[in-house]
């Protein structure tokens, strides 16, 4: 199982991937949105925003997220660190719910690009 350190550590590898993507990846993670992260096995979530194509985690809370951020992703400790080291494909895991991804409409249109 994944730990605190390696999550917020894969998030952070996440931002720095998106801040150096370019063309439609770029513009899809160009939004400026709440962002939520809730680590279902560790019952933590990372709050904070998507901005400029960069994930700037505010705060880390324990339990489900406090507030309804406009973009919302639940999943295991170790899906968020396979997703984000290659070896896990995100519409796959998406698709048979291993991954939660809530947003609204348009987001989701824009966020498809990152999928």
């Amino acid at each position: 199982m994944a730990t605190m350190e390696e999550c917020r550590s894969a998030l952070d590898k996440l931002s720095d991937n998106l801040a150096q993507a370019d063309g439609k990846v770029r513009t899809a993670a160009g939004l400026d949105r709440s962002l939520s992260c809730h680590i279902t096995d560790l019952d933590v979530t990372f709050t904070g925003r998507l901005v400029d194509g960069r994930i700037v985690v505010t705060d880390t809370v324990e339990g489900p997220p406090p507030e309804k951020a406009e973009i919302r992703l639940a999943m295991t400790g170790d899906d968020l660190v396979a997703l984000v080291d290659g070896e896990l494909n995100f519409a796959r895991a998406w698709g048979s719910g291993r991954v939660r991804l809530e947003a609204g409409f348009r987001d989701l249109l824009r966020l498809r690009a990152l999928l």
